[in-house]
C-alpha cells in the first residue's frame, strides 16, 4: 500500500472523502469543498465564517503564525476576522513554563495586531511528539452583499497576485539553515530574509479587505502549502474553469530567486503566504489596482482563467507549458 508524503492529502482522495458529506443545514451556505478556504454559515444579517488550520512546517513563532494564517482564509473569503480558539499541544519532557509563555504571548500579540479576540481553546501535554503544534480554530463575519466565494470565478476572469511568491517559504529557509546562509550571503542578507514575515508580510487581511470593498470580488485565495501553482490548480478546480499565467509578471523577489537556484527549489511550488489571489472582472482591474497601489501593496496582473477544456499553462519567455504540479511544497527538500 502506497503511503503519502509530508503536506496535503492528495486532491482526488480529499475530493472523495469531502463528496460524501452531505448539506444536512440548510444555513451552510458554503460548506467543505476543495479550493475553499473557509465554510460560511448564514447567521440572520451576516454570514458568519469559519476556519481551521494547524502550524506544522515549523516551531518559530508558532502562535503568530496560526493566528495570521488562520485570518487570512477568513479575509479570503471577504470578512472580518474577529473571534480565535487556540489548540495548542506541547511535547513530553520538552515543555517549560518559558515555552508556554512565549507560544501564549505571540497568539495574544497576532491576534491583536488583527482586532482578533482570543476566546477560548485546549492546551495540553502530549505524548509522542517532539515538537510544539497548534491549530487555530477563527470565526469572522461579512455582510451578505460582500462574501467571496471561490466558485463565483469565471472564464475570462483577470488574475491579480500581491507582494510576490515563496515569501514564507524563504522567511522559515533563512531561519532552518541561518548559519550555512549568513557564512555564504551574510547576516544582514539573512535577517532581512528573515523579516520576509513581517515585511513583506505573510497577512493578506488588509489587502483582502481593500480589494472587497474597492470592486466586485469573483474571488479570492491564498496559495500556501504547494505554492502559487497549487494555489492556481485549487482555484481552477473549485471554479471549473482553466488557468493561463504569464512568467514575467509573477513577482518574484530577488532574494527569492538566490535562496531558490542555491537550494534547487521551483519558487512556483513553495509554502506562498503572504501572497494573495484576486480575481475580477477585467472592467474591475483598474478600481483594485488602484486601491492596492494608494495602500503600498505591490500587485500584478499575472493572468486570466479560460476554458476548462484549455487546461492550466504558464507561458515563459513565449513558450507555452502546463503549469507545474507539486505534490508536496519543495521546501521540503530542505527542511
Amino acid at each position: 500500500m502506497n503511503t503519502f508524503r509530508v503536506g496535503k492529502l492528495p486532491v482526488e482522495l480529499l475530493d472523495e472523502l469531502l463528496s460524501t458529506i452531505g448539506k444536512k443545514d440548510p444555513r451552510v451556505v458554503v460548506g467543505p469543498k476543495v479550493g475553499e478556504d473557509a465554510t460560511v454559515i448564514d447567521f440572520g444579517d451576516k454570514y458568519l465564517i469559519a476556519k481551521t488550520d494547524p502550524v506544522t512546517f515549523t516551531t518559530y513563532k508558532i502562535g503568530w503564525y496560526m493566528v495570521n494564517v488562520n485570518a487570512n482564509d477568513i479575509a479570503t473569503m471577504g470578512g472580518t476576522p474577529k473571534w480565535l480558539l487556540a489548540s495548542i499541544f506541547l511535547p513530553e519532557n520538552k515543555t517549560d513554563s518559558k515555552l508556554v509563555k512565549e507560544i501564549f504571548h505571540d497568539i495574544e500579540r497576532a491576534a491583536e495586531e488583527l482586532g482578533i479576540v482570543l476566546c477560548g481553546g485546549h492546551t495540553e501535554i502530549t505524548h509522542g511528539l517532539d515538537r510544539p503544534i497548534v491549530s487555530g480554530h477563527m470565526l469572522g463575519e461579512v455582510d451578505k452583499d460582500k462574501l467571496v466565494t471561490n466558485s463565483d470565478a469565471k472564464e475570462g476572469d483577470e488574475i491579480i497576485l500581491t507582494k510576490g511568491i515563496a515569501i514564507e517559504g524563504m522567511a522559515l529557509l533563512a531561519r532552518e539553515r541561518e548559519e550555512e546562509l549568513s557564512k555564504k550571503y551574510g547576516n544582514t542578507f539573512v535577517k532581512k530574509v528573515q523579516n520576509f514575515l513581517y515585511d513583506p508580510g505573510i497577512s493578506v487581511v488588509k489587502e483582502a479587505l481593500i480589494a472587497n470593498q474597492a470592486a466586485n470580488i469573483h474571488a479570492m485565495h491564498d496559495p500556501t502549502e504547494g505554492g502559487l501553482a497549487t494555489g492556481l490548480f485549487e482555484l481552477a478546480r473549485v471554479s471549473n474553469t482553466g488557468v493561463v499565467v504569464y512568467a514575467e509578471k509573477i513577482n518574484c523577489l530577488e532574494e527569492v530567486r538566490i535562496l531558490c537556484s542555491e537550494y534547487k527549489l521551483d519558487p512556483m511550488g513553495v509554502i506562498a503566504s503572504g501572497a494573495l489571489l484576486i480575481v475580477i472582472d477585467p472592467d474591475d482591474r483598474e478600481a483594485v489596482l488602484s486601491k492596492l497601489a494608494q495602500d503600498d501593496i505591490g500587485c500584478s496582473v499575472i493572468g486570466r482563467l479560460t476554458k476548462k477544456e484549455e487546461g492550466l499553462k504558464i507561458i515563459k519567455n513565449g513558450e507555452v507549458k502546463d503549469l507545474p504540479f507539486f505534490e508536496v511544497d519543495e521546501i521540503t527538500k530542505v527542511i
